[in-house]
């Protein structure tokens, strides 16, 4: 026991770590470079008016604070999925969640443009919300009536391609100049990172990862089976129901400020196993976060930086380095079965 103890301890030590030279790497590299010279200059002063100030301090410490807590939210929600579907290979995005998710806030967007007035940062959560709910609903029909989870997968997918197509649809012919940036949002980015809304994700991400600790218990006791979670007096309904709303709020939040962003919420959790061979949900949704943080700040690095000034969509660098992470996991399961 004191063994996996200090072993967790530098593990987790190391991902801080880790985190901590992307957050350094990020500011400093860019279509502008920065030097240590004028970063320290920046830190001491705080100076915003200067061009390198407002790079600083507008542009790529929102962006780097979007992609840590988005990045761990939505590995966060993948874990919860994969512990409420008890099988590893769900998640927001092959589920068709963020689709759904996706698909509600551009329905809004596309409206209020039309209307003449902006969307606020609690309508995008609230229809993201809603989107979230209505695509898991989908889902946990199609589930009632399947075990088989490869069935229940590819009924996900296909729902995730009518909501993204429907999605391409009303982008396509909608009139307004600023579709542009709904397109954008549509493909998954960070760019439109801003202080104004870390206000509002940053609260619901830190409340969710609480809620999702303090059911660590009963997570661990359900992932034994409904009926030995039963036994122990715990409310099976309740808790599924709780799940669901928390891995809900948490993907929708990252579809609202991000749009969807694909196989970190699959792929990070099994990650999170295989580096800390541990199930525990105490260790695992932690290590979750911090690898989702990890895994998003090096691919928004890589986004923006490999074709600078041209920028790449958040969701295609995640799904070049997740999706072999997908495949391997999905062989290894086969292979264990066989």
């Amino acid at each position: 026991m004191k063994n996996n103890r200090k072993r967790y301890a530098v593990l987790f030590a190391g991902l801080f770590v880790m985190i901590l030279l992307l957050i350094f790497i990020n500011i400093i590299c860019g279509s502008v470079d920065l030097g240590l010279s004028e970063l320290c200059n920046l830190f001491i002063k705080g100076d915003r008016n200067t061009v390198a100030g407002r790079i600083m301090f507008d542009i790529r410490l929102p962006r780097i604070v979007e992609a840590i807590f988005l990045g761990g939210a939505l590995a966060l929600s993948g874990y919860l999925l994969q512990t409420f579907f008890l099988n590893p290979i769900a998640g927001p995005y092959i589920l068709g969640i963020s689709s759904g998710a996706k698909l509600i806030v551009a329905i809004l967007m596309v409206c209020a443009l039309k209307a003449g007035f902006a969307m606020n940062s609690f309508m995008m959560v609230t229809a993201a919300f809603l989107g979230s709910l209505m695509a898991t609903g989908f889902v946990l029909c199609v589930s009632v009536r399947v075990r088989s989870m490869s069935v229940l997968i590819v009924c996900g997918v296909m729902i995730g391609y009518i909501c993204s197509a429907v999605t391409e649809f009303i982008v396509t012919f909608a009139d307004d100049s600023n579709i542009v940036n709904l397109h954008n949002w549509s493909l998954g980015t960070f760019s439109a990172a801003g202080w104004s809304e870390a206000w509002i994700y940053i609260p619901v991400v830190v409340a969710s990862v609480a809620a999702s600790v303090f059911m660590s218990k009963t997570i661990e006791a359900y992932m034994f089976g409904e009926n030995y979670a039963g036994s122990l007096g715990i409310n099976i309904i309740g808790f599924r129901t709780a799940l669901i709303i928390v891995s809900s709020v948490l993907s929708a939040t990252v579809t609202a400020f991000a749009g969807p962003v694909s196989f970190v919420g699959i792929a990070m959790p099994h990650v999170a196993r295989n580096i800390f061979k541990s199930e525990k949900p105490l260790i695992i949704i932690p290590a979750s976060f911090l690898l989702g943080a990890a895994f998003c700040l090096l691919c928004d690095l890589l986004a923006r930086s490999i074709f600078s000034p041209v920028e790449l969509s958040i969701s295609t660098v995640t799904a070049v380095f997740g999706a072999p992470i997908v495949i391997s996991m999905m062989i290894g399961r086969r292979s264990d079965n066989a």
